[in-house]
């Protein structure tokens, strides 16, 4: 058996075998552009395979050697990315700049880095693991912009046709000139490799006189050569690159026609969701964050619960049956939350602290679980499994406790105390949760009236309005 075949093997035995089967007919059948880059929310819409298990399938894969998994960090106006990553551990603090938008931005790990998979080199060779070999557009679409930029070939076909006055490849240590006839709108000179952009601002009674323009490529650009102001008419534009590399310059007209053809969207893989997945966190242990990293997350939903009465429990049934019970409930719970797409963050005693990407997850979860204790205790006759549950949503900092990825913030501090509210089987939610239109949907589909009250939360300053989730 040769080294691949025992890859796909193992494979096979730690992922859903159909999506296994769904990897290896991609790496073996798959175009080249279709390795690069993989968009596995795409992917499983394709194949119409599980989201969770495609995501754990491809990051067994990626452990196994099949794929390199980068995190890229992505302009959210035009969707390029502005750089690429092997670890979230490089990932930088300050802004990243982007020169087609001439924007800076933080990156947010919400939905400003996406995580996709490139097939390795040593499984097979695509056209992307040399991108100086790229022809000009295929550059733009396959390293420049994000899989999460939806083009097709219609719209490629509109891109240099509608868009772009003119575009070239050219060599390192070369120069060339392009002519070009500037019309009355904005124009981007922007080139992809350096990331180098020149603005035109074209205005006034239009020239036959034919205008300058040089632009020099060097190793280390200045990201944007600001804006200058040109009539309408002939340019002569002279190029000159000394960056080392083959550089792709290319000249957009920034008019609706580019919005349109950059701002249709489809979804991604982002950071934020692989820090709430369950395989991640088992698998990649080692590869999270530095000890000293902090990344802002805008939004995550916690859900803490915990065992009532469970020194109580011990004392009562005895260690050896209240170890099988707890042991029950926690396999319960964490199929729960794992199903739910929702991550164990840690457990502590016979506490549970999880997070999902969005509320209705969570709600989703703290009821299935509330269901799955009565279940437990009807099948052993007993009403000793009593889980309390809370919920909460909002900003938190992803950081790295004890050698393992955890959170920080008023957010997760917040979530802890709603948990404790809880007496007996019911959840406790904040309005941060309750308002997000998909948990009022579940809700109402299952005629829960939520109850509202007002709680000092300890070690809160002011009282909270919660709702009680019956």
């Amino acid at each position: 058996m040769s080294e691949i075949q025992a890859q796909f093997s193992v494979l096979k035995q730690t992922a859903d075998p159909a999506v296994a089967d769904a990897i290896r007919e991609l790496i073996e059948n798959g175009a080249d552009h279709e390795l690069n880059r993989i968009n596995l929310l795409d992917f499983s819409k394709r194949t119409g395979l599980d989201e969770e298990r495609v995501i754990s399938g491809f990051l067994h894969a990626s452990r196994l050697g099949l794929f390199d998994l980068t995190w890229n960090v992505l302009c959210p106006g035009c969707g390029g990315v502005l750089d690429a990553h092997s670890t979230l551990k490089s990932l930088r603090p300050e802004d990243y700049h982007c020169g087609l938008c001439a924007c800076g931005y933080e990156a947010s790990v919400d939905e400003q880095v996406e995580v996709a998979f490139t097939v390795s080199p040593r499984i097979r060779r695509i056209a992307a693991h040399d991108p100086n070999t790229l022809p000009l557009w295929e550059y733009f679409k396959q390293v420049f912009w994000s899989s999460g930029v939806d083009f097709n070939e219609e719209s490629f076909a509109a891109l240099s046709n509608d868009v772009v006055l003119d575009a070239l490849e050219l060599p390192a240590g070369e120069k060339a000139t392009m002519s070009l006839q500037l019309p009355a709108e904005f124009i981007i000179v922007f080139e992809p490799v350096t990331h180098a952009a020149q603005f035109i601002d074209v205005q006034g009674e239009p020239t036959k006189e034919r205008q300058q323009l040089s632009l020099m490529y060097n190793k280390t650009p200045s990201p944007t050569g600001g804006t200058i102001t040109m009539r309408p008419g002939p340019l002569r534009l002279s190029l000159d690159n000394q960056a080392g590399v083959r550089v792709l310059p290319s000249v957009f007209i920034a008019a609706e026609a580019l919005h349109h053809l950059i701002g249709k969207r489809k979804p991604f893989l982002t950071a934020k969701r692989m820090l709430t997945n369950q395989t991640f966190r088992d698998v990649f242990k080692a590869d999270n964050l530095n000890i000293d990293q902090r990344l802002k997350i805008t939004s995550l939903t916690f859900l803490f619960t915990d065992l009532k009465g469970s020194t109580a429990l011990y004392e009562r049934v005895g260690d050896l049956a209240a170890f099988d019970l707890v042991r029950a409930h926690f396999h319960a719970l964490l199929e729960i939350i794992s199903s739910e797409k929702g991550a164990v963050v840690k457990t502590i005693g016979d506490a549970v602290m999880a997070t999902f990407v969005r509320p209705e997850h969570a709600i989703v979860a703290g009821l299935r679980m509330r269901a799955a204790m009565t279940a437990l205790n009807a099948e052993r006759g007993t009403g000793d499994l009593v889980v309390k549950i809370g919920i909460h949503e909002g900003p938190c900092l992803a950081v790295m406790l004890n050698e393992r990825q955890d959170y920080f913030g008023q957010t997760v501090n917040i979530a802890a105390r709603v948990q404790n509210l809880s007496t007996s089987q019911e959840i406790h939610i904040t309005g941060s949760v309750l308002d997000a239109p998909a948990v009022a949907t579940i809700l109402e589909k299952q005629a829960i009236k939520p109850i509202q009250k007002q709680a000092a939360l300890r070690g809160i300053a002011d009282r909270m309005v919660v709702y009680e989730i019956p």
